[in-house]
C-alpha cells in the first residue's frame, strides 16, 4: 500500500474514535473576543492569562528593538545569537524567580526536554507525576535515567516510590507546578519535605503558575514559600510572549549551557521578544491588579458551573476543566458552544485519559462580567439540551 493510502486508513480510525483535529484560523489579535474562521467568538481557550499578549507596552518594546536588531537572531546563542537583551532578560527572570541565574530556551517544551535529557545520568531515576506535560514525558524518554510514575499529586505514593528506588545513584522528582489539563496545583511544600528526607532533587515546570500564583505572581515556589532545585517556565502564557527558561543556581545554568542539546543547537529567540518579555515581567512585578481580576473571574466560573451540576476539576487556577467523558459528546458540546459564539475546543485522548474528554476553559483577566455570564448561560442551556445537567 502507498504511504498516503496507509495514512488515510489511520486517519479514518482517528475520525471514527472522535479524535480528529483540525486548525481554526485566528484573524485578530489575542483578545477575549476574536474573529475565528470569519466569525466573532468569545475565546475561553487562551493561555494569555493576564492579557499581556496584546498589551501596547509589550508591542512598543518589541517594535523598538526590532528597528535596532532586526527580525531574527541569526544563530545559536553560542555563535551569533546572543545579545544584551538575552542577558538582560535572563537577569530579570532570575531576579523574578529569586534564583542565582537563569537560561533562556526557545520554548518551554525545549527547556523541559533539555533539562531532563541532560541532568539525570544512567543509574539515576526520575520520579514523574502521572499527569505531567508531554514535554516532561518526552524529556524522560530521552534521558539515560529510568523513569518511575507516581499517582497524580499523591504524596503517599511518591514516598513509597522514593523508598522503592533507594538503590539508584540519584533521584529526581519532576512535576508540573500547575497541571495544564486538570488545573491542579502540585503540593510542593510536601514534595520538598520528602525530597529532603530521601535525598532527592526537585524539578518544577511552572509554566501555568508563573505570573499567576503567589503574592507577587512568582509562581508555585512563592505560593508555598519553597525553593526547588530546578525551576522551568515559559514566556508564552501569562507573560504573553514566546520562549522558555530554566532558573536555578549558577552552576546549574552553566551546566545546561554546556550540556543541554535543546539549548546548544537551537536558534536563539529574537531580541525583540526578549525586550517584550522583559517589559511584561516589569508589569507583573509592579501591579497585581490583573492577577486579582483573573482569580476573581476563575472563582465565579468554577462556583457557578459546580452549582449547575457539572464535574469541574482543578484548584483556583485559570484552567477550568469541565468533564464531559465521551470524546464525541465533548466535540458536540464544543460545536454547540461555537454556534453560540464561544470558542472553547474539546480536549480528548491522548491529551487526557480515556473517559475524561472535556471542555477545558481557560480564563483571562480581560474577560468581562458580561462575557462570563454569557458563557455560564450557554453552559446551562447546552447542558440541559444534552441531558448532562438537571
Amino acid at each position: 500500500m502507498e504511504l498516503d493510502g496507509w495514512l488515510s486508513q489511520r486517519l479514518d480510525k482517528t475520525k471514527e474514535a472522535g479524535l480528529y483535529r483540525k486548525f481554526r484560523t485566528m484573524n485578530t489579535a489575542p483578545l477575549p473576543e476574536m474573529l475565528i474562521d470569519g466569525k466573532r467568538q468569545i475565546v475561553f481557550s487562551s493561555n494569555n492569562y493576564l492579557g499581556l499578549a496584546n498589551d501596547r507596552r509589550l508591542v512598543y518594546a518589541a517594535e523598538t528593538i526590532l528597528h535596532e536588531f532586526g527580525v531574527g537572531s541569526s544563530g545559536l546563542r553560542l555563535t551569533t545569537g546572543h545579545t544584551n537583551w538575552h542577558q538582560k532578560l535572563e537577569e530579570k527572570i532570575a531576579d523574578f524567580k529569586q534564583t542565582e541565574a537563569a537560561l533562556l530556551f526557545s520554548s518551554g517544551f525545549l527547556a523541559n526536554v533539555g533539562v531532563l535529557s541532560s541532568l539525570p545520568e544512567k543509574w539515576d531515576v526520575i520520579l514523574s507525576d502521572q499527569l505531567n506535560h508531554a514535554s516532561i514525558i518526552d524529556g524522560c524518554r530521552l534521558s539515560k535515567a529510568d523513569t518511575v510514575i507516581y499517582n497524580h499529586i499523591d504524596m503517599d505514593d511518591l514516598e513509597a516510590k522514593l523508598i522503592e528506588t533507594q538503590s539508584y545513584q540519584r533521584r529526581f522528582i519532576v512535576t508540573d507546578g500547575v497541571f495544564s489539563m486538570d488545573g491542579t496545583i502540585a503540593p510542593l511544600d510536601q514534595m520538598i519535605s520528602l525530597a529532603k528526607q530521601y535525598q532527592a532533587y526537585v524539578i518544577v515546570d511552572d509554566a501555568h503558575a508563573t505570573g499567576v500564583l503567589g503574592e507577587n505572581g512568582r509562581g508555585t515556589s512563592e505560593l508555598f514559600g519553597i525553593h526547588p532545585d530546578v525551576v522551568i517556565g515559559t514566556l508564552s502564557k501569562a507573560i504573553g510572549t514566546e520562549g522558555g527558561f530554566v532558573a536555578g543556581s549558577k552552576v546549574l545554568i552553566d551546566f545546561l549551557l554546556n550540556h543541554a542539546r535543546t539549548f546548544i543547537f537551537q536558534t536563539a529567540m529574537p531580541p525583540s521578544i526578549c525586550a517584550s518579555s522583559y517589559a511584561a515581567l516589569e508589569i507583573i512585578e509592579n501591579s497585581n491588579e490583573n492577577r486579582q481580576r483573573l482569580l476573581s473571574n476563575v472563582k465565579k466560573i468554577k462556583i457557578s458551573l459546580t452549582e449547575m451540576g457539572y464535574s469541574v476539576k482543578g484548584d483556583i487556577t485559570p484552567i477550568i476543566p469541565v468533564i464531559i467523558g465521551d470524546p464525541q459528546k465533548a466535540v458536540i458540546f464544543a460545536e454547540k458552544l461555537l454556534e453560540n459564539g464561544i470558542y472553547a475546543p474539546a480536549i480528548r485522548p491522548p491529551t487526557v485519559p480515556i473517559g475524561e474528554s472535556r471542555i477545558r476553559l481557560t480564563v483571562t483577566s480581560d474577560h468581562s462580567l458580561k462575557e462570563i455570564e454569557y458563557l455560564l448561560e450557554c453552559f446551562h442551556f447546552i447542558g440541559k439540551e444534552l441531558n448532562m445537567i438537571q
